[in-house]
């Protein structure tokens, strides 16, 4: 019994901290600035139609969420951080779509077993610690015949190579998590799924990022407003020496997307999955 209570008393620590994280910055910016295509590219794999239940997991400020709402579908929008479903509910608002918005932890959903016509995830789910758990209850929660769809970083793409430079320099992770970018390598994601699923497509595909001029403009950006990026730099905070280094790093990591011209056009790599669940 103290062993159960221990380990929940854990996960609950460890969920806070992932909150915390996400609320840092502003997330909701960067979204909007770098990658607002990527849900509407995945509410079009899904097929998703008008009338059809719709969850977006680890939706943060709706990215994928709205633009389903704007199709006709009856969709909630859950996430673990309530400072983007609220930043979601603003927008949703101006553009005119009508959506639910839950708390909730991707690896324990409140909704019932085949609750959903669809389950799709665009770069959320990906970052809850323990993948099996949470591939677990995006299969429960959608009904027999329906579709399960992912967006993901891979980790070969720019994205994945990021968080891999900046590893050395974030808190270490906890125990039984798993990196995210793994989400974006397909034995893994059919190992997440297994024979649960049918008709598994998988497609890696590249979004256009031409937002900064220079590396140092990535870098400083990312440092402004993304969660995981500043938490390791204040996890370095009191030596100059890493932060300088990291620093470096990140501007280096830009640097490579360059063209030779002194243009900063970058292609960041995602792995789109679409799957039906089985009966």
């Amino acid at each position: 019994m103290t062993e159960a209570i221990d380990a929940t008393e854990a996960d609950r620590a460890l969920k806070a901290k992932h909150r915390k994280m996400w609320a840092l910055g502003d997330y909701p910016a960067l979204a909007g600035d770098l990658i607002a295509d990527l849900g509407t590219a995945l509410v079009g794999a899904c097929g998703v139609k008008s009338g059809e239940r719709v969850l977006d997991v680890a939706a943060g400020t709706g990215n994928a969420a709205i633009p389903a709402a704007l199709a006709g579908a009856d969709v909630v929008a859950s996430d673990l951080t309530p400072e983007l479903l609220e930043t979601g509910r603003s927008q949703a608002e101006k553009q005119g779509a009508d959506l639910r918005w839950r708390e909730a932890d991707a690896e324990a959903l409140p909704f019932g077993d085949g609750e959903f016509d669809t389950v799709m995830s665009c770069v959320g789910v990906m970052f809850a610690p323990h993948h099996q758990a949470a591939a677990d209850e995006l299969v429960r929660v959608c009904r027999p015949g329906g579709t399960i769809g992912l967006l993901n970083w891979t980790p070969e793409g720019f994205i994945g190579r990021m968080f891999a430079v900046m590893k050395p320099y974030a808190p270490p992770p906890p125990t039984g998590a798993q990196p995210p970018p793994l989400w974006g390598n397909e034995e893994h994601v059919r190992t997440l799924l297994g024979d649960r699923v049918s008709d598994v497509d998988m497609r890696r595909q590249t979004v256009k990022v031409d937002h900064f001029e220079t590396p140092e403009d990535f870098r400083d950006y990312f440092k402004a407003v993304y969660g995981p990026t500043i938490a390791a730099y204040r996890n370095i905070a009191d030596s100059p020496e890493r932060t300088a280094e990291l620093d470096r790093t990140l501007a280096d990591l830009a640097r490579q997307q360059g063209d030779g011209t002194g243009s900063l056009a970058m292609e960041w790599e995602y792995l789109l999955v679409t799957a039906r669940r089985s009966g």
